[in-house]
């Protein structure tokens, strides 16, 4: 394999990011942030890095959708058998990323995880497609598979199973939050010398921030 070199030509920029401005509650900047990211990204504006490690601290990550954001946290939604759930269970914490090329913005975060309620589970299960919902019953996501026949015919059981009834959310797949104790906001500027806030938050709720060199 030939090596190279891969040198960045652009310049980045964008709105100044000052700790003195920001609001106290860095959900109250993500919000706005994300908003304006929605008016301004074309697609996946809620795809972010799910980074966890397991019990021998080797990471992984992969890209996952947030579903819901509030004062609690950040949602999202998987198989509870998955390798990242089993991860994320043994470990009790996990970090994500949003990056939006377009805006030379990204934000960090950092939290323990908790399960959310399972009527919540329900009910965003009872909106995906059937499709997903069919999928999600019958995957036995992360576990190896001889072919894609394999899947498939795992599919056609779970439909013929069902005889046209709606399914139902399998106790084995549902949400995650990631509750939030760290979170960084990184906004490019010229000559790399990027924006950075910092957040962290206090063992009484309370929020601290400072700016962190780029």
């Amino acid at each position: 394999m030939t090596q190279r070199l891969w040198h960045h030509g652009e310049q980045y920029a964008g709105d100044t990011l000052d700790p003195a401005t920001c609001p106290d509650d860095p959900l109250t900047l993500f919000a706005a942030w994300f908003t304006f990211a929605e008016a301004n990204v074309t697609s996946y504006v809620n795809a972010m890095t799910l980074a966890t490690t397991d019990a021998e601290g080797r990471p992984s990550a992969r890209i996952v959708l947030l579903k819901e954001v509030d004062e609690r946290g950040f949602v999202f939604f998987t198989s509870y058998q998955s390798r990242k759930a089993r991860e994320l269970e043994d470990g009790g914490r996990a970090a994500l990323l949003f990056f939006w090329a377009a805006l030379d913005r990204q934000v960090r975060v950092e939290g323990a995880v908790e399960r959310i309620e399972a009527d919540r589970s329900d009910a965003y299960f009872a909106s995906r497609p059937l499709g997903s919902r069919i999928g999600a019953i019958a995957s036995p996501q992360s576990q190896p598979l001889a072919s894609r026949a394999e899947l498939e015919a795992r599919i056609a059981a779970v439909e013929v199973s069902l005889a046209g009834a709606e399914p139902v959310r399998p106790s084995t797949w549902g949400g995650y939050r990631v509750v939030p104790d760290a979170i960084e906001f990184w906004q490019g500027q010229p000559s790399r010398l990027h924006d950075r806030v910092f957040y962290q938050r206090s063992d009484d709720g309370a929020w601290s921030r400072i700016r962190l060199a780029p």
